[in-house]
């Protein structure tokens, strides 16, 4: 069964009081700490403090409902902010709300048809490389808040990352030094925290404190509800209400593109969250299940103001560290920030962004991996380092839509290189090469063991025969004149059509020069897929032998009747 909620596996198993105290209080931790980030990623994202709230709350809920992993926590996350950032600079909300749901029918698809397993196989270089060049796009992003520029009303800041840079140059005359000092003491308190206690999060306490700072000395920084100089504006937090998106679709191809790259982001980076909590835990997700649940939660979230959500590796992880071990936890997360947001979401007018900024600068630089980065770049095949470093760059100075397919690409090109370098074959005829006896490492099927006819050439093919190697095959085999050939296939795993093509393409050859085709040794898979094409008809079950041992004589026999039909025509021309 593909829909396996984890909800339902733990009720079935018995749900204990005990194991409930633990999630209430893995839950309202969670809820608390989730509260800033939500903000943080709203803010950034281009949107408003409650689409990112809103989205933490209602995501959340409908990822732990159908999770298909027990202590998943879902909501906004900074993987999404460039994406985010870019369809509202271009289609606006609207615009962002439909590719979301488009997202999350994806999502549902992907889950429903099984392809959770699939998404393991995007190549690591690919994922390193576009969440580098996310996190560098989010710390561009977070530079006027971090200094406190200023510009005139109505001005937007460029979504392209050279764009950015040069509108910040062109403001970096307006520094708020009070706002780079809030930052500054932010990213301090969220650096030493752990010191502390590690069972919270430091963003929270950059939050707090920071928030109190501000208010304490009456800092004239850029809060929530008021920029410096201007009147206080108040958030409109409460019930979210219902609207149905419009969808504009004169711009549908740019917001499916945008939305297969959402639900693609969305669904390695919660298939990995997954995958960081089982190794937590010990316990085993169910990825189909997974998929299907962020995609669910994708599709609701539209229709309330939200934005795209995912699986949140640093909340599940913290959900994990405080005790919660099932979807339970993830619920109340959920209602613990609806109940803040509900009766303390005015306080949150108060947050400077210098703060947020803060909080984002460490999130981007905690998601770089840069460690890894910088192993992966001085230790990895350069061509691994080529794929990694080219997704970095288009995700940094082109788009993530961009990045991704090219990323895959070429990571799909150096795949079949590499399969195509395993691959090889060569003549090994008329040799015999006895070895002693006794020697226990000696093969006993080696062709160096047997004697071969004269007229008969033995091809031993290595590696997979598929369409990167089939040319090497061509060039090695072309130009060959004999009465029999041997194909020797026992060292192919599999073959794909464009081997299949090359065969046929041999025994028409073989068959315009009088010569026999035989096969030895071949793999189920390669026998499947040439019995399906129709191929071992043409060859014929009598041509094909298990081992070398039993083509070798019919080989033989082959070359003694010709020599013997020829012997025959001339007599009768005499």
């Amino acid at each position: 069964m593909v829909f396996q909620p984890q909800l339902l596996s733990v009720l079935r198993e018995g749900y204990t009081l005990r194991q409930f105290f633990n999630d209430l209080i893995a839950g309202i931790i969670v809820g608390i700490v989730a509260l800033p980030l939500a903000i943080a990623f709203g803010l950034a994202s281009g949107v408003s403090v409650e689409q990112g709230l809103y989205t933490a709350i209602i995501a959340g809920f409908i990822v732990s409902l159908f999770s298909g992993s027990r202590v998943q926590i879902g909501g906004p996350t900074g993987a999404f902010i460039v994406i985010v950032y870019g369809i509202v600079q271009a289609q606006g909300v609207q615009g962002l709300c439909v590719a979301t749901i488009i997202a999350g029918v994806l999502l549902v698809i992907m889950g429903f048809s099984g392809m959770g397993s699939l998404i393991k196989y995007i190549p690591y270089p690919v994922t390193l490389g576009f969440t580098a060049g996310i996190a560098v796009v989010i710390m561009a992003s977070q530079t006027p808040e971090l200094f406190g520029f200023s510009w005139e009303e109505g001005v937007k800041v460029p979504s392209e990352f050279i764009g950015k840079l040069i509108f910040f140059y062109e403001y970096c005359d307006s520094i708020n030094l009070w706002a780079a000092l809030i930052a500054v003491i932010s990213i301090f308190i969220i650096l030493v925290s752990p010191c502390i206690t590690k069972r919270v999060p430091g963003s929270l306490f950059a939050v707090l404190i920071c928030t109190l700072i501000v208010m304490i000395f009456k800092l004239p920084v850029d809060t929530i509800g008021q920029t410096v100089g201007q009147q206080p504006t108040e958030l409109k937090l409460g019930m979210p209400q219902i609207s149905v998106p419009e969808i504009d679709w004169s711009a549908i191809s740019p917001i499916f593109s945008a939305a297969v790259t959402i639900a693609m982001l969305g669904a390695i980076e919660s298939l990995l969250s997954a995958v960081v909590a089982d190794g937590m835990i010990g316990t085993k997700h169910s990825s189909n299940t997974e998929l299907a649940a962020q995609g669910i939660a994708n599709i609701v979230v539209p229709f309330f103001g939200g934005i795209p959500a995912t699986g949140a590796i640093a909340r599940t992880a913290t959900n994990i560290r405080n005790g919660g071990r099932t979807p339970v936890a993830g619920l109340i997360h959920a209602v613990t920030l609806f109940v803040i947001v509900l009766f303390f979401g005015k306080y949150a007018a108060k947050i400077p962004l210098a703060a947020l900024a803060g909080i984002l600068i460490m999130t981007a630089i905690n998601m770089s991996q840069y460690r890894l980065c910088s192993k992966v770049i001085f230790r990895a095949p350069k061509s691994d380092v080529s794929v990694m470093l080219i997704t970095f760059l288009l995700t940094v100075f082109l788009d993530l839509t961009i990045a991704i397919p090219v990323g895959l690409i070429l990571a799909s090109f150096l795949f079949m290189r590499r399969m195509e370098g395993m691959f090889d074959t060569g003549s090994m005829d008329n040799r015999l090469y006895k070895l002693c006896d006794d020697d226990p490492d000696e093969d006993p099927f080696a062709l160096r063991l047997f004697e071969v006819p004269d007229g008969v050439h033995v091809y031993e093919i290595y590696g997979p025969f598929f369409f990167g190697a089939a040319s090497k095959f061509q060039v090695s085999i072309a130009g060959i004149q004999c009465r029999v050939i041997i194909l020797r296939m026992r060292n192919v795993p599999m073959m794909d059509l464009t081997g299949v093509n090359v065969l046929e393409e041999l025994l028409v050859r073989a068959a315009r020069t009088n010569m026999t085709i035989l096969l030895s040794g071949v793999k189920p898979q390669p026998m499947n897929v040439m019995k399906k094409y129709g191929l071992l008809e043409k060859i014929g079950s009598e041509h094909i032998f298990n081992t070398i041992v039993e083509a070798l004589p019919a080989a033989a026999e082959i070359v003694e009747k010709e020599l013997t039909i020829e012997k025959n025509k001339v007599k009768n021309k005499k």
